[in-house]
C-alpha cells in the first residue's frame, strides 16, 4: 500500500470552499474545482512516505489569485508520482489480467469534483474517436497540453459520478416530443425554428439537426436572439409552462453564460438532480454538462473533453458534434449492488472501473472487502485501519492510498466511509 495525494485542478467553474474544506482548510483565493487520485500524466498523484500526510498536495491547495498557474507538484528526491511508481512494475502493480486486457497503465481516475458555476457542455470521445484524434492533433503540431487541445490521451472516457451532496446535472437529450412541448409556447424566433427542425424529423436525425443549429460557427443564435429566448422563459409562469425545472436552468445559466447559444441548447436535455449516495453514468457520446454540488467521480484514465458551450475554454464544436449521440435515453442512475456487511458497489458498463463505498462501524469487526487488481481508497469520514498480506495502513477523512495487486485482499476495520475505485 501506498500513500497518495492528490493533485488539485483550478478549474474557473469550481468553488473557492468546497474541496478546502474537505481538508478542514480555510477557502482558496481561486477556484478549487477538482482534485486527481491517479496516474494520468496531465496531473498524477504523489506517493509520500509521511503517514501523517493529507490526502492532497497542500501547496497546490493554498494557490492564491496573482500567482503563477499550478504546476507539477514539487517532491522529495524520495517519493514518486504515481504513474511512475506503477510504470516501473506494470505486470506486478497492475496485474497480468489488466495489462494483458487494458495496457500497461491504470485504467481509471478517481476525482473529487466541485462545481460552484455550470461547467462545460461537453462529450467524452469513444477508443476510436480518441485514437483518431489524438493522432490527428499531434500531426498538426498542437502541444500535448496545449489549451486549444481537444484529445490530451488515446483513450475513452465514460465516467461515473456518485454524490456527496445534492448535485445537479443535464445529461442526454429528451424524447423529441419532449422536446417540442418544452419549446411550445416560447414564440421566439430561435425557438421556433428548433421546434420546426424536430417536428419535421421527430427522430435523432431532428434533434441532431437543432443541436447543431445552435453550436454551428455559421448557425448559431446571436446574443439578441438567446436573450429573447431566456425573456420567454422567464415570463412563464411555473404552474403554466411545461417545465419550470428547465425554464430556471435556462435563468441560471444565463447568468453564467448570457451571450451562449449553450443556455438554449439546455431545453433539449435531461435535467437530473441526484441526492447524496446517489450515482450516475455518462457513457462515451453523451452530452452532458454537471451544475453544481460536490461529488466523486471515477473515470476512464483519459482527460478528453469535447466542448461546445458554457466554457471559456476551448471550444471545438465541429468535432463534439461528430463525437455526440443524439438517441434520446434517460439518465443512466445505477443503484449499488451490496456484496458483503460493509461494501457496496456500482457496477458501471464498462472494463476500466467500478466505484464501491465502505461503511464500517468498529463493533462489526474486520471484513475483507472485494476486489484484487489495482486500487485507490480514500476515506471520506472517520478512522480506519486496513490491512493486505503485505502490512496495514491507518486512514482518516481526506487521506488516500494506492493498493497494487500485489497487495492481495484488503480488510478493513474502524468506523468511517470510504471510496474504492478498483477494475472489475
Amino acid at each position: 500500500m501506498e500513500r497518495l495525494q492528490g493533485r488539485i485542478r483550478d478549474y474557473s467553474w469550481g468553488s473557492t470552499r468546497v474541496i478546502p474544506e474537505f481538508f478542514g482548510y480555510e477557502p482558496a483565493g481561486k477556484p478549487i474545482a477538482e482534485l486527481w487520485w491517479g496516474a494520468h500524466v496531465g496531473a498524477p498523484a504523489l506517493i509520500t512516505r509521511d503517514t501523517g500526510a493529507p490526502g492532497v498536495v497542500v501547496d497546490e491547495m493554498r494557490v492564491r489569485e496573482g500567482t503563477a498557474p499550478l504546476q507539477a507538484a514539487q517532491k522529495h528526491t524520495s517519493e514518486l508520482f504515481l504513474n511512475e511508481y506503477i510504470a516501473s512494475d506494470p505486470q506486478e502493480y497492475l496485474g497480468d489480467d489488466v495489462v494483458r486486457q487494458l495496457g500497461e497503465r491504470l485504467p481509471f481516475l478517481l476525482k473529487l469534483i466541485a462545481p460552484a458555476q455550470p461547467l462545460s457542455l461537453q462529450v467524452h470521445p469513444s477508443r476510436v474517436q480518441a485514437i483518431a484524434g489524438f493522432d490527428r492533433e499531434n500531426a498538426a503540431g498542437i502541444e500535448r497540453f496545449a489549451p486549444n487541445r481537444s484529445y490530451r490521451d488515446r483513450r475513452h472516457k465514460p465516467e461515473l459520478v456518485y454524490a456527496l451532496t445534492d448535485f445537479e446535472a443535464l445529461v442526454g437529450f429528451r424524447a423529441p416530443r419532449r422536446i417540442m412541448g418544452v419549446l411550445s409556447g416560447l414564440g421566439t424566433p430561435v425557438t421556433r425554428h428548433l421546434f420546426k427542425l424536430i417536428s419535421d424529423n421527430p427522430n435523432s436525425v431532428g434533434v441532431r439537426q437543432a443541436f447543431s443549429y445552435l453550436l454551428g460557427e455559421e448557425t448559431r443564435p446571436s446574443p439578441a436572439d438567446v436573450a429573447d429566448v431566456v425573456a420567454a422563459c422567464a415570463r412563464r409562469r411555473p404552474e403554466e409552462s411545461p417545465s419550470a425545472r428547465a425554464d430556471a436552468i435556462v435563468a441560471r445559466l444565463a447568468r453564467s453564460y448570457p451571450e451562449d447559444p449553450g443556455v438554449v441548447a439546455s431545453l433539449l436535455l435531461n435535467p437530473v438532480n441526484l441526492h447524496p449516495g446517489e450515482a450516475l453514468f455518462i457513457p462515451v457520446g453523451t452530452v452532458h454538462a454537471y451544475l453544481s454540488g460536490f461529488g466523486v467521480e471515477v473515470m476512464a484514465n483519459s482527460d478528453n473533453v469535447l466542448r461546445a458551450g458554457l466554457t471559456s475554454k476551448h471550444i471545438d464544436t465541429s468535432e463534439l458534434l461528430n463525437v455526440m449521440d443524439t438517441v434520446a435515453a434517460p439518465p443512466i442512475r445505477i443503484a449499488p449492488e451490496r456484496v458483503n456487511a460493509v461494501q457496496s458497489t456500482f457496477y458501471a458498463p464498462v472494463d476500466d472501473f467500478e466505484l464501491s463505498v465502505i461503511e464500517t462501524r468498529t463493533e462489526q469487526g474486520m471484513n475483507q472487502l472485494h476486489g484484487v487488481g489495482p486500487r485507490i481508497m480514500l476515506c471520506l469520514d472517520g478512522e480506519v485501519t486496513l490491512w493486505t498480506p503485505s502490512g496495514s495502513c491507518d486512514l482518516c477523512a481526506g487521506q488516500a492510498v494506492f493498493i497494487g495487486a500485489d497487495d492481495g485482499r484488503v480488510s478493513v476495520r474502524g468506523d468511517g466511509r470510504l471510496i474504492m475505485a478498483d477494475v472489475p
